[in-house]
């Protein structure tokens, strides 16, 4: 039998009383929406880094962004580090205006000082299937928190070698490499004809 406090036609109910019901009531269902819907529900801090069957190491990975207006992205391939069993992923932005990252719960800083790209170590969580995080950016002039999801590719992991700045470095040292054994080859060849 439901209380007589509780039916609008009872004369011991008050407007007060019955607006206090109907307050408390909106602000439940709030709550519920927030925690389920919001991907930051009360269970994501207990959340752990995925669990990987290969050898502790430096690697690569692909990896997808979606979420935002669309223009931002993160370099793919990306690095990806196996410690203890655990996956975790550098993501590099494509802007400098991300100041830190919310990853399961917790808060990761942009770890670049130089002022370039903001560049994050974040647990990658789970392996092909879309990950929620959120990041913040100042680029609008105040802080603005935006929800993006990642999706790491578990098929694409792979020599870290295939990272476009680990390729870059390559590039980069054997045009090093060039320069040097041409100036030693012109010296030789200027000291033969002198």
């Amino acid at each position: 039998m439901i209380p007589d406090i509780l039916h609008s036609s009872s004369p011991n109910r008050t407007s007060s009383t019955k607006g206090w019901y109907v307050l408390t009531a909106a602000l439940v269902a709030a709550m519920v929406f927030i925690t389920l819907f919001s991907g930051r529900c009360a269970f994501a801090e207990d959340m752990e880094p995925a669990s990987i069957d290969i050898k502790d190491g430096d690697y690569s990975v692909e990896v997808s962004l979606t979420g935002g207006s669309g223009k931002a992205f993160v370099n793919s391939p990306t690095w990806m580090k196996v410690k203890d069993g655990k996956a975790y992923a550098t993501l590099m932005w494509s802007s400098p205006y991300y100041d830190y990252m919310i990853v399961g719960g917790e808060k990761y800083l942009n770890e670049t000082k130089d002022g370039g790209n903001s560049t994050f170590t974040i647990p990658i969580m789970t392996f092909d299937s879309a990950m929620s995080v959120v990041a913040d950016t100042t680029a609008m002039g105040h802080s603005v928190e935006i929800d993006y999801t990642l999706t790491f590719s578990k098929d694409t992991i792979d020599d870290k070698g295939l990272v476009p700045q680990e390729a870059a470095k390559k590039v980069l040292m054997m045009a090093a490499i060039i320069i040097v054994v041409g100036a030693i080859l012109n010296h030789f060849v200027q000291k033969r004809r002198g």
